[in-house]
């Protein structure tokens, strides 16, 4: 049996970005890593967005915007982004950018396999694959978990499931400068739903349409909606360039407390999904420093994470979302029809002082908060 010092199960965004950080201390060449995934990670098999205000992954984002609409029935607010710039990244030029960082790096090894299970006993633990069993000091878990949410009701869960068009139309239609990042103009059907468009040009974007709602769709409806979008922008002759597809979990359910000592679950699979927003790329980013940090001291994992206010601000939310989905429409308005998005932008990264978040807070509809704070209290937290 193989051993290693620390095992990845899930080769994606946050074993990577953890990795990256690793590697910048020169200690960790002393250790010997694995990366376990069943897929090879060097395709677009998905987009990532994120506000930024400096130059983080500049050279690998295919492109950026400094200004968004919001748009309703009613908005149609131009938004500028000052002092952040909103960011896409395509999966494979991220893969690709982190795997040439890594390649010198011998200590490292990557295998295709898909892991069984994952345990700890006495003072190693143990990983079971499809082809093998190895031992390690440490696991790094990115395997989503669903039945940890699923099977508990204190906690609820709310998908943000989606699917996108990358589209070339024959006439000009889109404004290349500036992206969409909400567009609640089309129907609600009592859940939240709006589109979102990523402008390559004037005449290529990725059109997606986007649910926050318990429950997903058939297929023929989103990809309905994204025809009839389109329409009413008034294109009726254009290529489908390529698809994409997704569910993220929007939830506050304390993934951490399934650490222990030697194993650490990252990623989606440990909550560095933003709750409220489904956001990972930024959230990721901002974690890995920490857990690669962690790693080389030997830190006991279960010694990492908390609850702060904003966990607290994010179950609110998705309490509201999840019991009276129909509203969500008139959070997000209320929040942006402003057009202060560089503070909505600040606190939802984490960034804000606590004067700041009560700006924000005083922006929401009050009764709706007040009332799942109501329930929150009665459920606990």
């Amino acid at each position: 049996m193989k051993h290693y010092d620390i095992i990845f199960t899930g080769g994606g965004l946050a074993a990577l970005l953890t990795l990256s950080e690793l590697v910048k201390n020169k200690s960790c060449a002393s250790y010997t890593i694995l990366v376990i995934d069943s897929e090879t990670k060097n395709t677009n098999d998905r987009t990532w967005c994120f506000w930024d205000s400096n130059t983080t992954f500049n050279e690998i984002s295919s492109q950026k915007w400094d200004q968004v609409w919001f748009k309703t029935e009613q908005l149609n607010n131009l938004l500028p982004l000052t002092p952040y710039h909103y960011k896409m990244i395509r999966s494979q030029a991220f893969y690709a950018s982190i795997h040439e960082t890594l390649k010198n790096h011998h200590n490292i090894e990557f295998s295709n396999e898909k892991v069984l299970d994952f345990f700890e006993e006495q003072n190693r633990c143990m990983v079971k694959t499809t082809k093998a069993t190895y031992s390690c000091s440490k696991i790094m878990n990115s395997v989503f978990h669903s039945n940890w949410v699923t099977s508990q009701s204190r906690y609820p869960l709310v998908q943000q499931h989606f699917i996108g068009w990358f589209v070339k139309t024959k006439e000009p239609v889109f404004t290349e400068k500036c992206a969409t990042f909400m567009d609640f103009s089309v129907k609600q059907k009592q859940t939240t739903r709006f589109m979102y468009i990523l402008p390559q040009s004037s005449t290529e974007a990725l059109v997606e349409y986007t649910l926050f709602s318990k429950d997903l769709l058939q297929k023929e409806e989103y990809e309905e909606a994204i025809q009839q979008y389109l329409k009413e922008l008034g294109v009726t002759d254009y290529e489908i360039l390529e698809k994409e597809h997704g569910n993220i979990p929007m939830t506050s359910y304390p993934f951490w407390k399934h650490n222990t000592k030697n194993i650490i679950h990252i990623g989606s699979a440990g909550g560095w999904t933003k709750a409220s927003t489904g956001f990972t790329f930024k959230n990721s980013m901002k974690k890995s420093k920490p857990l690669a940090k962690a790693i080389m001291e030997g830190t006991d994992f279960r010694k990492l994470y908390k609850k702060n206010r904003f966990w607290f601000y994010d179950l609110l939310l998705i309490d509201i979302l999840f019991e009276t989905n129909q509203h969500g429409k008139s959070i997000f308005n209320a929040l942006f029809e402003r057009k202060n998005a560089p503070l909505i932008f600040k606190f939802l990264d984490e960034e804000t002082s606590f004067w700041e978040d009560l700006q924000v807070i005083w922006m929401c509809p009050k009764k709706l908060f007040i009332k799942a704070l109501a329930k929150r209290i009665v459920k606990g937290f």
